[in-house]
Parts: structure tokens; C-alpha cells; sequence
């Protein structure tokens, strides 16, 4: 049993540019490469796609029963590809007229995809209005007129229409991490940007889908796990040239730029400075009187002794 196992290769392939890659069993094919079109039988019937990687051992499943690729695709079968391709063109062109004509102007079309026995057709569309009209309509005069049996519409997000679509990146990247090797979509929230002290402001931290940047996520770990042996913000610290108050951090080379009066702000490593606690703060004032306090008790005391006086002369008048 482990060694079938090991012997066994286990490919991804993908069918579409969106698509998550679905594992195959290729161990009868021989002298295979990245790039290659693959063709196989699946649940939607059959279907051609691009091997993407060779599966290790150790993330396949031994109780799995893996499909068997059929075949590389042949010049035929590419051929074919590109028909239906094509053909995918004229239908989306024909669904594009057909919105127009029924004034359904939220639902953006994306793609429209065969299965390689032309069995079925997937619609990519995408609209940020969930109570979008009923589009069933469309699907009857699509079967009438394309002899098509199974027809899905299906509606993607805004980063995977990004990612279709391809392009340059917001950072100015000439093609986006979504096109180029992201497989999935991770959740990004604020949190990660505040974490990595990454301005706010909405083109700083937005991509071209007009979504939070999938790169927010990418050293959030680092810096969360830096972050867990450094000071807060305005946390007061012993430096080598007096107490301060920790203005910023840099969690990757771990350093602090710390306020300290008559010197100014200063970068400090982290092995450089002590926190100082609430007691020991208070402690360090207490020790070197606050400037103005003499003059304000001097200026006290001035005004007592003029006070005096006068009232004694208060009562000499009276009597």
C-alpha cells in the first residue's frame, strides 16, 4: 500500500484563471511539465486544463480515490480549445445585447466558459446588488439558440473579477498577486494594516479591486510575533540617556524611537531601553521637583508677609 502510494503521481490542474487547481491521478503518463493540457472526466462532465504543479506525498490523501487523467491534450484537442473559446466569445457578446435590451445594467458579465464535450456552460458574472432581477429569461433564449443543455450563472466577488481580468497592480506591479500566484483569497481586515503601522489612507491600503490589499496579510505574523516584546506607544521607558516616551516602533528590525527631553527623538534598539514602570515614573519625578515650584512657593510667602501688615494696620484704624 505505501509503495503504490509512492509510486503514485498526483497532479493539479486548472480549469479556469479563477479556479482553485483539483488533484488527478497521472501516474500513467509519462515525461509531464508544468504548462501542459491535461484532459479529464469530471463531475461537469469532460474537461481540458492546465497542469499547474505536481502534488508531494505528503498533502494527498492516501484514502482518496484520485480520477486518472485521461490524456495530454492533442493538436485536435487544442484546436477544439480554442473553438469553444470562441464560441464562449459569441455567447457573451449575445448575453452582453441581451442585458442592454432589458435594461439589467447591474450584472457585469466576466467570462463565459464550455465544458470540452460542450455539455454545459458556466457564466461568470459579477454585481454588487444581491436583489439583481431575475436573469432566467436569458438562460431560455441561450438554450434556444445554442442547443446548450446545462447552463449555470454563477457570480464571483471583486477580487476574483481582479484576478481574471489580470493587470497591472496598485503597488505598480506589472502583473497583480492575484493573477500570478495566489490560490485562494485570505481575509484581510484593518486590524492588519494598523498592526503594521501602514497608513490608512484608502489608496495606500486598497487594490484594483477596491478591496483591502491581499499583501496586508503577508507579514502580519511577523509582525504581530515582534510586536510581543515591544513597548507600547507612549510607554516610558530608561534609556541610555535618561527616561522617554516610546513615539514609534519598527517591529522588523526591532527598534524604537523613543521622546527624551534635551536630546530629542532617538532610534534605540530594543536591548537599549527598560520599561519604566507607573511607580518608578512617579518615583523619578518626585526626586527632582518640577521647575516653577520654588517660585511658586516663594511667591506664596511673599504675598503672606505683604498681607500681614495691612491687616494690622486694619486694626490700629479701627481703635
Amino acid at each position: 500500500m505505501n509503495n503504490q502510494q509512492s509510486n503514485q503521481v498526483i497532479v493539479g490542474i486548472r480549469f479556469s484563471p479563477i479556479g482553485k487547481d483539483y488533484f488527478f491521478d497521472a501516474t500513467k503518463l509519462e515525461q509531464l511539465k508544468i504548462g501542459d493540457f491535461l484532459v479529464v472526466q469530471t463531475s461537469r462532465g469532460w474537461q481540458i486544463g492546465e497542469l499547474t504543479q505536481f502534488v508531494d506525498n505528503e498533502k494527498t490523501d492516501p484514502k482518496m480515490n484520485y480520477k486518472t487523467v485521461d490524456r495530454v491534450a492533442s493538436e485536435a484537442d487544442l484546436k477544439k480549445k480554442e473553438y469553444l473559446e470562441n464560441k464562449s466569445e459569441e455567447i457573451l457578446d449575445f448575453i452582453k445585447k441581451r442585458l442592454s435590451i432589458k435594461e439589467i445594467s447591474e450584472v457585469k458579465l466576466v467570462s463565459a466558459e464550455f465544458s470540452f464535450d460542450e455539455s454545459s456552460l458556466t457564466i461568470l458574472y459579477s454585481t454588487e446588488n444581491d436583489n439583481s432581477r431575475n436573469i432566467n429569461s436569458i438562460i431560455k433564449e441561450i438554450k434556444n439558440k445554442y442547443d446548450i443543455n446545462h447552463i449555470d450563472f454563477h457570480k464571483i466577488g471583486p477580487r476574483d473579477v481582479a484576478k481574471y481580468l489580470g493587470g497591472m497592480g496598485a503597488c505598480g506591479l506589472e502583473s497583480r498577486c492575484c493573477s500570478q500566484f495566489l490560490c485562494k483569497f485570505e481575509s484581510i481586515s484593518i486590524r492588519m494594516a494598523k498592526k503594521q503601522g501602514i497608513s490608512l489612507t484608502p489608496s495606500d491600503i486598497t487594490g484594483m479591486c477596491n478591496r483591502l490589499r491581499c499583501c496586508l496579510s503577508y507579514e502580519y505574523c511577523a509582525y504581530v510575533e515582534a510586536l510581543k516584546d515591544m513597548p507600547r506607544r507612549k510607554k516610558r521607558v530608561m534609556t541610555p540617556y535618561g527616561e522617554g516616551v516610546v513615539k514609534d516602533l519598527a517591529p522588523i528590525s526591532r527598534t524604537v524611537f523613543v521622546l527624551i527631553p534635551e536630546h530629542g527623538i532617538k532610534e534605540l534598539d530594543l536591548d537599549e531601553i527598560q520599561e519604566v514602570k507607573p511607580q518608578e515614573s512617579q518615583a523619578n519625578q518626585n526626586t527632582q521637583e518640577p521647575p516653577g515650584k520654588n517660585i511658586q512657593q516663594s511667591r506664596e510667602k511673599k504675598f503672606r508677609r505683604r498681607r500681614n501688615p495691612r491687616a494690622r494696620n486694619d486694626q490700629n484704624k479701627n481703635k
